[in-house]
């Protein structure tokens, strides 16, 4: 079965006649992510209306597109769908889908893992179940995969456009379709029959020339790249490239530089359609799309004249020359702290590193194809013929029951097996902290190295002190039989167990059998909804990890008066520094519970310790979650203050859920990372910025704040009093990026209020 196969028919039977009307409406050539960016916009029947018909701005306008697919994990699908139910809509108007990847904890191996897991999350798998089956939704089943390698291998298709609860979805971008990573309340307007509402991205134009050789991989593309932008440079960006180097990239390749784009904050990443795309297609079942895609190829690009004149047409270039491109090895700490292998020893060195590495993981949404796992077998061989022996643990974690069932045949797990690796199930696991590691509760500075997209503190195993590096899967597996950081496979040689000194050869890739296309839906672990509109949805009311979601309170048109500060953020604090996967995860569907998660891994501006905050009214230091629940039992407004991206990382609405439940009114930033913003706009927080960045500073542990809001209007900055302790004010300027539309959220208390207000009038 090819899903979407009527639908992607229509879209490429009328790509040719819809990109002609757009260019009778632009007269200028266009980027491959614009021809689909346009071929999704809202149709409006009257030429007053035609968004094409506006000026637009990249980055500064606002459009509206439907998209063709949305998917959700079960992590965020959780509360998406919690929020859904409040709509009172029947069935999802776009065709959608629940993955069961997040739940999944990694401990022993993947049999016991996912059996154990089924167990413990069967409140929650009923309920993804019930309410996919009620809303008619496609449901993937614990074990079946990571939702993004899952998207790839199933509903992938050049031209088309994705939006995913996940902020790796642009992993789509690897065969061609534009994926754009959102917020639950996002997919719930757009599950609704609303549009999705984007502000029109610039465009990064990365040049890739040459062809990658040696131990250089597709991974070590990002890497260098995330060193480049750093993890705020892509902000408002989509990446796309470009070049004979492209040509040279698998999909799967291309998938895992999409995917890691969300690491340097792109809205999306692209790669234009060739014959590895094909390839990929053909040999995933799906040849009658690769088909209809050849017909239209020249309109799966973009127009020539951008490749010929690349400055012209986007609003920035970079070039990596594949040539030249040695492997990375990123961290620790942050992805986009990019060390060229061959500068490793002078890096650990000079900063203090373990060198030892205790843990070597292959895996993720981002390294988990055929491909990875064929690169990381052929070093195994190698060293098995060598007489190696691996000296740090190795993890294994397939991306799709697709992939674990063609390794398994070609005796892959076993030869995993034999060097005494765990393979885990095929899910997202020690990625995103669903991994109970051994010994994890020493708290001791150590070092691990994996193929993953972050390396946050604490992220994997819950432990700040893990040193946790990114790199390529072939280079993790040749580092975990040397055991060591800062080994060199080009050149360095490892004594075996009879004492000779040996080297690796280059790492080779296997081409994708044939017969990955052989498998049934069943198979793979898909559920059709049954019974679409009949299911009857049961939430105990007594449950820990469910809870009927209640509407926010409106905004009652005045001024925010009397605001205290609740913290006052230093540095780094990504979502999972704002609300923590890990052990958090199960309470993903129940609101109050995980609220007692808000921000416990922030770091104090004003004493350098997470999750301890000064009460302004008692005057005593306490947690964060208990002093904000002190000051909303007492009605008293807090304001929360970041530093520069505040809420990089995932899409995790639960960092602006939490926030607002605990009644925040106001974060105010140096700036936000993109999905966050778009999250806290629409859950009724005022998300502010400063309009002199340095403001920042002004701002002390016992503020109180004056927010001069009653005359909230698009590009109008909103005046701010700040109250010191001792009486001295200061007024300061702020800004934002709402516009009408996203006012009307904030004005009706959240997006989800608005729909409900405008469906019942």
């Amino acid at each position: 079965m090819i899903f979407d196969f009527d639908m992607i028919r229509n879209f490429y039977s009328n790509l040719k006649f819809r990109i002609s009307e757009v260019r009778n409406r632009i007269a200028s050539p266009m980027t491959y992510s614009e021809k689909i960016l346009y071929s999704h916009l809202i149709k409006k029947t009257d030429e007053k209306n035609n968004q094409l018909n506006n000026h637009y701005i990249r980055n500064e306008s606002y459009l509206n597109f439907l998209p063709d697919r949305i998917a959700m994990q079960d992590a965020t699908a959780q509360m998406a769908l919690l929020q859904f139910m409040q709509t009172g809509k029947q069935k999802t108007k776009i065709p959608t889908t629940v993955h069961c990847d997040h739940l999944i904890k990694a401990q022993y191996g993947s049999d016991i893992d996912l059996k154990k897991s089924i167990k413990e999350n069967q409140e929650i798998y009923n309920f993804l179940k019930s309410a996919s089956n009620k809303y008619g939704i496609g449901f993937w089943t614990p074990g079946s995969g990571i939702i993004h390698q899952v998207l790839l291998e199933n509903y992938a298709f050049p031209g088309g456009m994705i939006i995913g609860t996940d902020s790796h979805t642009p992993n789509s971008g690897g065969l061609g379709m534009l994926g754009v990573g959102i917020g639950g309340a996002d997919a719930v307007e757009v599950m609704s029959g609303d549009f999705l509402e984007l502000k029109l991205p610039k465009i990064i134009g990365v040049y890739l020339k040459g062809r990658l050789n040696g131990w250089s991989s597709p991974k070590d593309i990002i890497l260098k790249l995330s060193g480049i932008l750093g993890t705020t440079g892509a902000t408002g960006f989509i990446i796309e490239y470009f070049g004979e180097g492209t040509e040279c990239l698998t999909c799967t390749g291309k998938a895992t530089i999409c995917n890691m784009g969300a690491e340097i904050g792109a809205t999306s990443s692209l790669f234009p359609y060739d014959t590895k795309m094909k390839d990929f297609l053909d040999k995933s079942g799906r040849k009658e799309i690769s088909d209809m895609a050849d017909k239209v190829k020249d309109f799966l690009k973009a127009d020539i004249e951008v490749y010929q004149n690349p400055y012209v047409y986007y609003d920035q270039v970079i070039k990596i020359d594949l040539n030249l491109l040695e492997p990375y090895i990123n961290g620790p700490f942050t992805p986009d702290r990019a060390i060229p292998i061959s500068k490793m020893k002078e890096e650990a060195k000079k900063n203090d590193w373990p060198t030892n590495i205790e843990v070597g993981l292959i895996g993720s949404c981002t390294n988990s194809s055929y491909e990875d796992m064929s690169k990381v077998i052929s070093i195994i061989k190698q060293a098995k013929k060598k007489k190696l022996k691996i000296s740090s643990e190795l993890l294994v974690t397939p991306g799709s029951n697709r992939v674990y069932q063609i390794i398994k045949k070609q005796g892959f797990i076993s030869i995993f097996q034999s060097i005494g690796a765990k393979i885990f199930s095929n899910a997202c696991g020690p990625c995103i902290g669903q991994w109970k590691r051994k010994g994890r509760n020493n708290k001791k500075k150590n070092t691990i190295i994996h193929s993953f997209n972050r390396n946050f503190s604490s992220r994997n195993d819950g432990n700040p002190k893990t040193h946790a590096f990114i790199a390529s899967p072939e280079i993790v597996t040749a580092l975990i039989f040397s055991g060591d950081l800062t080994f060199d496979p080009r050149k360095d040689f490892i004594k075996n167990e009879i004492g000779e000194s040996v080297k690796f050869e280059e790492p080779i890739s296997m081409d994708m059998p044939i017969f990955f296309r052989n498998f049934n839906l069943m198979e793979l672990g898909y559920e059709a909804p049954e019974n679409s509109g009949k299911e009857i949805i049961k939430i105990d009311s007594n449950s820990e990890r469910l809870q009927v979601l209640f509407p926010f309170l409106s905004w009652n048109g005045e001024d925010l008066l009397n605001v205290k500060l609740l913290i006052k953020i230093k540095g780094k604090c990504t979502t999972d520094h704002i609300s923590m996967a890990g052990r958090w995860l199960k309470y993903r569907g129940h609101l109050e519970k995980i609220s007692e998660n808000l921000l416990i891994g922030a770091v104090n501006a004003f004493n350098g310790k997470t999750n301890k905050i000064k009460n302004i009214i008692t005057g005593n230091y306490g947690y964060i979650p208990d002093t904000a629940k002190f000051y909303k039992f007492k009605n008293i407004s807090t304001v929360i203050v970041g530093d520069e991206n505040y809420g990089e990382g995932s899409s995790r609405e639960h960092a602006a859920m939490e926030p607002r439940f605990l009644g925040v009114r106001v974060i105010l930033a140096k700036s936000f990372s993109r999905i966050h913003e778009t999250n806290l706009k629409k859950q009724g927080i005022l998300a502010l910025t400063f309009l002199d960045p340095l403001d920042y500073y002004k701002i002390q542990e016992e503020d109180t704040f004056h927010f001069y809001i009653k005359n909230f209007f698009p590009k109008k900055n909103i005046n701010v009093k700040l109250i010191h302790k001792n009486g001295d004010q200061k007024n300061i300027i702020v800004q934002h990026s709402y516009n009408e539309r996203q006012i009307q959220w904030f004005m009706a208390g959240s997006f989800l209020n608005f729909i409900r207000k405008r469906e019942s009038s």
